[in-house]
């Protein structure tokens, strides 16, 4: 049995992301620092649901993938433009990391940086969007579920 369930979201019908909270903002990647990025993953992921390496094992790899895009990378900051939450999609329309600062949590970010992922991937032509979260986080589970995410067959 896998550690890992994958979960589908059908794309089919337009929808409306959610809004950023008071005093957050999209940065584009080409105007985040990437060691800032890397500092609130492991941050994220320190707190459970994932792993990053370091920077060089995950910066270099990732931008070096074929199905890297900056533009499928979106980060919400604060006003000093310190990342608060990013997700990171590949083109072939997976939700490769989705995180949110721990002091930034419960505050509506994680909705609006899944369901810009959506938008943009719908925008995009694609009919679905997929992720893998741990089997153990059934908070995330529950979270992905409200967001009209449902288990598939890896």
């Amino acid at each position: 049995m896998s550690d890992f369930v994958r979960l589908r979201r059908s794309l089919a019908e337009p929808m409306v992301p959610s809004g950023l909270p008071p005093g957050v903002e999209w940065l584009p990647l080409w105007r985040s620092r990437p060691a800032d990025l890397h500092r609130l993953l492991v941050l994220a992921y320190g707190e459970g649901g994932g792993a990053v390496g370091s920077f060089d094992q995950w910066w270099w790899p990732l931008v070096d993938d074929t199905e890297f895009d900056p533009a499928l990378v979106i980060i919400a900051a604060n006003a000093d433009q310190e990342p608060l939450g990013l997700v990171q999609c590949w083109s072939s329309s997976f939700v490769k990391d989705i995180v949110v600062h721990p002091d930034a949590q419960n505050r509506g970010l994680g909705s609006a940086l899944l369901t810009c992922a959506f938008s943009l991937l719908r925008e995009r032509g694609h009919l679905h969007a997929d992720l893998k979260v741990e089997r153990a986080n059934r908070a995330a589970q529950r979270f992905y579920a409200r967001h009209g995410m449902f288990e598939v067959e890896s």
